[in-house]
């Protein structure tokens, strides 16, 4: 027997009622439901609730074709004794996340006077099994593949080993220290790590996935990033973003800049953790990518917090597992549609 991924054996149940009952009591009614033949349901394995949405839940079963069949069924309605009445559910594929791929390009040529780079690399690898690197260029840079909180971790540990040869180089006396020596070390430092202290803390650096921030950036501007006591520039290259902050010269809280660095870290983990995307590639004529564009943005008026992002080849669109699903079998429909009818 081939066991399937577990995104393969996983649905998103929509219309979990909330707050009726205990989770752990809503979690074994939703075990029992799913278990039902009259439902087409089998084993399951695990049920997710609550979650980081209201009154959804993410059921995994053992057999992938179990929860194909579940899929099948046109209605689920969600009947308990414990229940004050029945609930009806909405089922839909998990969607995977994606983002869990991107790369990042690491200058390791500060650490060539004091590790073998080879050395260096392959106890990064050990600890990182995580992540896929390239070969080693002469150069001293590489380029690291995974997904983003596993690369921010890695620039973390890097960060603290460029911090300790500082340290080191300190004692030993800044005299010893070329200028071209002290600029690869900024570029290491600004191109591995997360943040940047400036004087009294004044400056502050936060590297996102560019797919986070444009979603963090349409729909929580005014919670993380409209703040009047700092300023915030991006710098977008690919999959990388990075926000660079200051405070305003006039405000004395050296400590603001901190606190807004911190809140947007802390917000793009649980929309790393919570959000998908989905890709619609454009066909056709310039005139016929216009109608894909037209359609999705049709239909994006029934999807409030779905952000679409269109590019010349495709459409990507990102939000939650089961919108992003409804929003992109709904727009295939309609561009099918359209294009067999004319």
């Amino acid at each position: 027997m081939v066991w399937a991924a577990k995104s393969a054996r996983t649905v998103v149940i929509s219309g979990v009622p909330d707050g009726v009952l205990d989770n752990d009591v809503m979690s074994d009614i939703l075990v029992i439901h799913f278990q039902k033949t009259k439902n087409n349901g089998g084993d399951v394995e695990e049920v997710k609730y609550p979650t980081t949405e209201k009154g959804v839940a993410y059921v995994t079963f053992e057999d992938q074709e179990v929860a194909e069949s579940v899929l099948q069924k046109s209605e689920h309605q969600l009947e308990d004794r414990r229940l004050p009445r029945y609930y009806p559910l909405k089922v839909t594929p998990y969607c995977e996340n994606v983002f869990s791929s991107v790369t990042s390009v690491l200058d390791m040529s500060v650490f060539k006077d004091k590790f073998v780079l080879e050395d260096l690399i392959q106890e990064l690898k050990k600890k990182s099994t995580a992540l896929s690197f390239g070969p080693l260029q002469s150069s001293g840079r590489i380029s690291v593949q995974g997904s983003f909180p596993a690369i921010r971790l890695l620039r973390d540990f890097l960060l603290l080993k460029a911090k300790s040869l500082s340290e080191d180089k300190n004692e030993e006396g800044k005299s010893h220290q070329t200028p071209k020596k002290r600029q690869q070390k900024h570029r290491l430092t600004r191109g591995t790590n997360n943040f940047v202290h400036g004087a009294e803390g004044e400056k502050q650096v936060v590297v996102l996935d560019t797919d986070i921030y444009h979603y963090m950036k349409h729909f929580f501007s005014k919670e993380l990033l409209a703040n009047t006591d700092v300023v915030i520039s991006d710098i977008i290259d690919g999959d990388i973003t990075t926000l660079h902050l200051q405070k305003v010269r006039s405000r004395p809280d050296a400590g603001q800049v901190l606190k807004v660095k911190e809140k947007i870290e802390n917000q793009s983990i649980k929309l790393h953790n919570s959000l998908r995307k989905e890709r619609i590639y454009l066909e056709g004529s310039t005139r016929d990518k216009k109608k894909y564009r037209l359609v999705c943005e049709s239909v994006k008026s029934r999807y409030p917090n779905v952000l679409v992002i269109p590019y010349d080849t495709h459409i990507d669109v990102i939000g939650s597992s089961s919108a992003v699903f409804e929003f992109t079998q709904e727009a295939k429909k309609k561009i099918e549609s359209l294009f067999q009818n004319r």
